[in-house]
């Protein structure tokens, strides 16, 4: 009878509050906005977003979902997901999803978020007949293609010197068959403007090609990967390659969650393992192993001297396009292999965690004071031990790692349930200047985990069902020199957000962040480089509701103010409306924005999320003055097949040339176009 009044209570808020499909929620716009804080305005990883959509297609079942599974949405922490599982043991199969509401640490907000990944509706148990994978599954083919029309430098017949091998046309190319999330395999091809395309040095076609099988629940085999995956331990010291967020809105969401093991499809070249692995389970144990070898794009340098060769540097960026950029594709051969031991509870767990490589060619970075602790020589190994444990309202999890050297980094982190209304996160980590990683990644200020000790505290209070707050709060310090630091420095990052949700398609919510952080002065003329603190602020306010059944609008306005060097401030300002047209009776939906921006210069560049097609985001930045605008459409022309179109066009007030070197355009507009269908069957 309670359980019926529970939801008897809350299933008018949540009715009002059930929205409309979007492609990502708006606080994922703006985890996927913070990416850009490591200078990733667009990413190839579309792993995340695939994952997003097969749980539409296929909802997680809550009456049968295990821990592992809602990890997988990366929306829940693992203080609510073991509320979830004590409720559910507690009181049964759920009858409605309504009923969410009644587990502790459960706000309406993260119902909202789940709702459209979840159902209670019985799901046949397919573990136990592997054939079936093989036959019932859905096949899917991706075609994709994108280009610039605006000639850039490289491009140009008569250019001398350097210039782009192939066309300015971009393909990406996916065709993948899936069942359910327990078997996937597939094949990738991606073509980046100006590389070669079945000529050259691609006569092959793609210049990247990635294969996968992947398979999940076959017995004692929690996971089973052939060909290209990713591999994920601990909190990120170590080793994780897949998509994973850092300092956003979503205050309390700073512990890395994953299985060890995930598919990889995507068309980065870079952040993956290609080889074999497996994880094992048998019940409260479960072990990995990884192995894999790949070719690297990198730049050497030859010692004629000593007769040496080393590598100075090792592309991420997948770019084969001019004559030095191919001679440098698959000049390192990395050869990589580890595993992680985990012994799991329902209220914690504890692992161990290795990895080990092996270089074709020893790692020497340039002799600069910043590189003095990077990775030299042709061999490396981290190793480490992670936890986790639940008590009451508290879940405590970290992670202690070291190199093959012995330099140790330490990240510690506590959530805390502060009953109905509030949330409360703090997070530890001292990592010596000394520690490297060869694919680390975790919550930290650097990119990667180095030379960093700081202090993170998130607080996240909902008064009502309708307004939310999220502030944090982040102080940290580098005791060793970094890129364009010549000295030991420090910094601060401050946030605070205002949410209101009054009903199913109104959000509005204001901002503010301030990042006060240190780096060389510009245009210093003394001998040594004089550090000075450079403060950032931003405000931004954003509103979206419907204005009819059928169209719905979203429109921001966002400040900036930069020090650029202690004297010389500059401010930035950009704003847009964005317009959707969508209907239930019409195959078809379209999505247009225009913007206005106004920078001083690059230093006070603004970041803004854009909706795109299919699987595929962006983030670009805007400085300088000038308008933007596109137009998204998508059709469904059957059952099975899609249809997406995005174009957009920037336009720059007072200059007379885009972008620089090889990717110079003349003239004051740059245009996007880009076309994708999708077939199922």
């Amino acid at each position: 009878m309670k359980r019926w009044l529970v939801i008897s209570l809350f299933i008018c808020q949540l009715l009002t509050s059930i929205a409309q499909e979007q492609p990502v929620s708006s606080n994922t716009e703006q985890q996927l906005e913070n990416l850009t804080d490591l200078e990733q305005s667009e990413t190839e990883d579309d792993n995340f977003l695939q994952q997003l959509s097969q749980f539409r297609k296929n909802p997680l079942p809550l009456n049968s979902v295990t821990a592992d599974d809602l990890k997988e949405l990366r929306m829940l922490s693992d203080l609510q997901i073991t509320h979830f599982i004590i409720y559910r043991n507690l009181f049964g199969k759920f009858l409605s999803v309504y009923e969410l509401q009644a587990i502790p640490s459960w706000d309406l907000f993260t119902i909202r978020k789940i709702l459209p990944f979840v159902t209670v509706q019985h799901v046949v148990n397919t573990r136990t007949i592997f054939a079936e994978r093989f036959k019932n599954g859905q096949h899917s083919i991706l075609a994709r293609y994108a280009q610039v029309p605006e000639k850039a430098k490289g491009f140009e017949m008569d250019t001398t010197g350097a210039k782009y091998l192939g066309g300015r046309d971009r393909f990406f190319f996916r065709y993948r068959y899936q069942y359910k999330n327990l078997l996937q395999y597939g094949i990738t091809g991606d073509k980046d403007a100006g590389e070669q395309f079945f000529k050259g040095a691609q006569k092959q076609g793609f210049d990247f090609y990635s294969f996968h099988l992947f398979a999940r629940n076959a017995g004692a085999v929690k996971s089973l990967a052939i060909g290209d995956y990713t591999v994920n331990m601990g909190q990120g010291l170590i080793l994780w390659q897949s998509l994973a967020f850092r300092k956003s809105v979503d205050v309390i969401n700073i512990k890395r969650q994953s299985p060890v093991l995930r598919p990889y499809n995507s068309a980065g070249e870079f952040n993956f393992h290609r080889g074999a692995a497996v994880t094992l389970s048998k019940k409260k144990l479960e072990i990995t192993v990884f192995g894999s070898w790949r070719k690297l794009t990198a730049n050497s340098i030859k010692d004629t001297s000593l007769n040496e060769e080393y590598v100075s540097s090792v592309s991420n960026s997948g770019y084969h396009r001019t004559a030095s950029e191919v001679a440098d594709r698959n000049l390192l051969r990395q050869t990589s292999f580890g595993g992680n031991f985990s012994y799991k509870e329902t209220n914690g767990h504890i692992g161990l965690n290795a990895a080990a490589y092996r270089f074709s060619l020893p790692l020497q970075k340039s002799e600069q004071p910043y590189n003095l602790y990077e990775i030299k020589g042709n061999q490396w190994a981290n190793f480490s031990i992670d936890y986790s444990y639940t008590f009451r309202n508290f879940h405590f999890f970290g992670e202690a790692a070291a190199d093959k050297n012995l330099n140790k980094a330490f990240l510690n982190g506590v959530l805390v349930s502060m009953g109905a209304q509030a949330d409360l996160s703090l997070l530890y980590r001292n990592i010596s200047p000394n520690y490297q990683s060869v694919a680390g990644n975790a919550f930290t200020e650097n990119t990667y985990p180095g030379n960093e000790n700081g202090v993170y505290a998130g607080l996240s209070i909902r008064p009502s069902a309708q307004w939310k707050v999220d502030a944090y709060a982040d102080f940290f310090r580098f005791r060793w020199l970094k890129y364009q630091v010549d000295a030991p420095s420090a910094g601060t990052d401050y946030l605070l957000q205002l949410t209101y949700m009054p009903g199913r398609q109104t959000e509005i919510y204001m901002r503010f962040r301030n990042e006060d952080k240190e780096s060389n002065q510009p245009d210093n003329t003394s001998v040594t480089n004089q550090v000075v603190r450079r403060p950032r602020q931003s405000w931004r306010i954003q509103s979206g509701f419907a204005v009819s059944k059928n169209v719905t609008l979203r429109s921001r306005a966002e400040l900036l103010w930069f020090d650029k060097n202690g004297n010389n401030p500059e401010a930035g300002f950009l704003t847009f409306m964005d317009v959707t047209y969508s209907s239930v009776s019409k195959p078809w939906l379209a999505n247009a924005r225009l913007q206005y921006f106004e920078t001083d210069g690059y230093d006070s560049r603004i970041y803004a999320y854009e909706r795109d097609v299919q699987y595929y985001f962006s983030i670009p930045s805007f400085f300088d003055k000038g308008l933007r605008y596109y137009l998204n459409f998508h059709w469904n022309i059957s059952s099975g097949v899609s249809f997406w179109l995005k174009w957009a066009q920037t336009v720059y007030r007072d200059k007379q040339s885009i972008g620089s070197g090889l990717d110079e355009i003349a003239g004051n507009k740059r245009s996007e176009i880009r076309v994708q269908i999708n077939a199922i069957f």
